[in-house]
């Protein structure tokens, strides 16, 4: 796990996968389900490897018939057999293509398999967000989650797919290249295996060197998406209070300390070849030097020598091939862990295994003793108690901060409550399906959403079985007929991805008519009118109160002057209700509602003057 400075963006401390092993073991039961074709790859890449392996021996008896024949031919005592030298080159080519057959579907069948794996990754990923209480995204950001699903996945993509064939590939290259140079000669491979102590200091030295780096990669780019997610989300509110300059240096900030590990893992991982290369170089001085004076002694012929210099040069790359994969290795356990534990993060408490259903909903609900918080040493709701006759319009108010929202939060069960119940038409809430509870209510919030998509699309939202004339029929209902028939393509216009081709009003207006169109029997607005102007504000206060006729209805509202009509209003202090009534009854006891009421009105008489 990161270890964060105490401001959170500063560098994070070398470490590599807390637990390896675990994360590769939960990788390898995803490849479960694979064995069949695991084997395949397995045997693939044996016999692509042996085959390649076989083709310098031929070589290498090749060049001995060669000069043989031409000693011969010089000596006046024979001459040069090229029909055995044509065989044994086919006979060498036969295996390299055959070897490279068996590489390439060998590759098609793991690059299959990785493309599979990181498929059900993603839709494991996207299964457990939605699985996830709303807790879990207040404690991390968007973009880290987002890293989960492309960076991690994408590196676990690209080991399954090179580094796992690599492994098998380099093992038995390097045990079939030494068994072929101890029958050549025991004598130059023992000279040869000189150099590689040095190769495996080398490796190790500069494997132990950029793993870290690679570990920590992966942490500052998730750290990056974040910071980038966040401001463009944003970027109206950061323009306003002039915070580009802040914003492009923290983002220089993340980059730089990005970048400075990027170009380390980058650099120690590309010193590996060239420094297993100048080491392989010695090798084969130490070889042509032994083999050389071997040859003089006539104990190796001269393609031996040939086929023994190949092998010293294939010795060398599967060695640096599983240096390489042991950097990649650590890359993959952080990213293979980063994406388990997110898979294994709690999940919202499940549904009850013998639900209850709601047949014939009547709207009526009821708070009991309700207690919450979303930190447990920090109450927002204390022992809040109320009941809501169905078809009622509450009403809830009070100032930032006393838990309007929060209520709102946990009858829909974003949220379950610490102690206490929340009943819906006399039966607990957590006695229903989570679907089942939240297919009653209809909710337009302060926080619009909207997603990129027709008009039509964003309205139906929520109930896609609506033909087009009860969308239609919805925006009519909530004022917004008028003025999506004065856009481009009207109810067929796209919303852009930043949603800044509408207004903000609109945007509301939208929301509202996919409220209508819900048609539930149950209703939740949360300023719903914040964003208009006031003359659509009153065309929506009227279409609400006929949608709220014959529905039990919860409106949140600041300004107090727009719920003068409830049938009950709660005044929240402090998490709990402190008064209960009608506006009149409410005014007349001239107690903290009285207050508020009457604080707001000066406030909007000095504006108005």
């Amino acid at each position: 796990m990161q270890r964060r400075s105490p401001h959170g963006m500063g560098q994070v401390a070398p470490e590599k996968a807390r637990n390896f092993w675990p994360a590769i073991r939960q990788l390898l039961d995803y490849l479960g389900r694979y064995k069949l074709s695991l084997v395949g790859v397995v045997i693939l890449a044996l016999a692509s490897t042996l085959f390649s392996i076989m083709g310098p021996w031929l070589l290498g008896m090749a060049t001995t018939e060669l000069y043989d024949g031409a000693l011969a031919q010089l000596a006046g005592s024979g001459a040069i057999n090229f029909a055995a030298i044509g065989r044994l080159l086919l006979q060498a080519l036969g295996l390299y293509l055959t070897s490279a057959a068996f590489a390439y579907i060998m590759g098609w069948v793991m690059s299959a398999i990785s493309a599979d794996i990181s498929y059900r990754l993603r839709r494991d990923i996207s299964d457990k967000i939605h699985r996830l209480p709303l807790k879990y995204f207040d404690k991390v950001t968007h973009g880290e989650v987002l890293s989960r699903i492309t960076n991690d996945v994408e590196a676990v993509n690209q080991t399954l797919s090179q580094s796992l064939t690599q492994i098998i590939t380099s093992l038995v290259t390097v045990v079939g290249v030494l068994g072929m140079m101890l029958v050549i000669s025991w004598q130059m491979t023992l000279a040869a295996l000189t150099i590689v102590p040095l190769s495996l200091v080398s490796i190790i030295v500069i494997a132990s060197r950029s793993q870290k780096y690679f570990v920590q990669q992966l942490d500052f780019i998730s750290k990056v998406n974040g910071h980038v997610e966040e401001m463009f989300g944003g970027h109206l509110v950061m323009k306003a209070f002039n915070g580009e300059a802040d914003s492009v240096a923290e983002f220089e900030r993340r980059n730089d300390a990005l970048h400075e590990v990027a170009w380390k893992s980058q650099f120690f991982s590309g010193l590996m070849i060239p420094v297993l290369t100048v080491v392989g170089s010695l090798g084969y001085v130490i070889v042509a030097i032994v083999g050389a004076w071997m040859f003089v002694q006539g104990r190796v012929p001269i393609g031996s020598i040939q086929a023994f210099i190949q092998y010293v040069s294939m010795l060398n790359q599967p060695l640096a091939q599983l240096a390489n994969v042991t950097n990649v290795s650590q890359m993959t356990a952080a990213a293979a862990e980063r994406i388990f534990d997110f898979l294994d993060e709690a999940e919202e408490t499940p549904d009850t295994s013998t639900p209850q259903q709601i047949t014939q909903p009547r709207g009526e609900v009821e708070f009991r003793n309700v207690s919450f918080g979303y930190e447990a040493d920090q109450p927002v709701i204390r022992n809040l108690s109320a009941l809501v006759k169905p078809g009622q319009k509450v009403a809830i108010v009070g100032p930032t901060g006393a838990g309007k929202t929060t209520v709102v939060k946990l009858l829909m069960r974003f949220y379950d409550v610490n102690n206490g119940e929340i009943l819906v038409d006399g039966q607990d809430i957590r006695q229903y399906t989570r679907q089942d509870l939240r297919r009653n209510f209809a909710m337009v919030l302060q926080d619009t959403w909207l997603y990129s998509g027709s008009i039509m699309d964003n309205i139906r939202y929520g109930v896609p079985e609506a033909s087009d004339e009860d969308v239609i029929a919805a925006a009519k209902a909530a004022y917004a007929d008028h003025f999506i028939n004065t856009l481009p393509d009207g109810y067929k216009m796209v919303i852009n991805e930043e949603i800044s081709n509408i207004s903000q009003g609109q945007m509301q207006l939208l929301t509202i008519a996919r409220a209508v169109l819900a048609d539930a029997p149950i209703l939740i607005l949360d300023e719903a009118t914040s964003s208009v102007d006031t003359r659509t504000e009153l065309l929506i206060q009227a279409a609400m109160d006929r949608l709220m006729e014959g529905r039990t209805s919860f409106v949140i509202a600041h300004r107090l002057s727009t719920i003068r009509n409830a049938d009950n209003i709660f005044v929240m202090r402090d998490g709990d209700i402190v008064e209960q009534g009608n506006h009149a009854a409410l005014l007349a006891a001239g107690s903290f509602y009285a207050e508020l009421y009457n604080s707001q009105f000066e406030r909007d008489s000095e504006t108005a003057a």
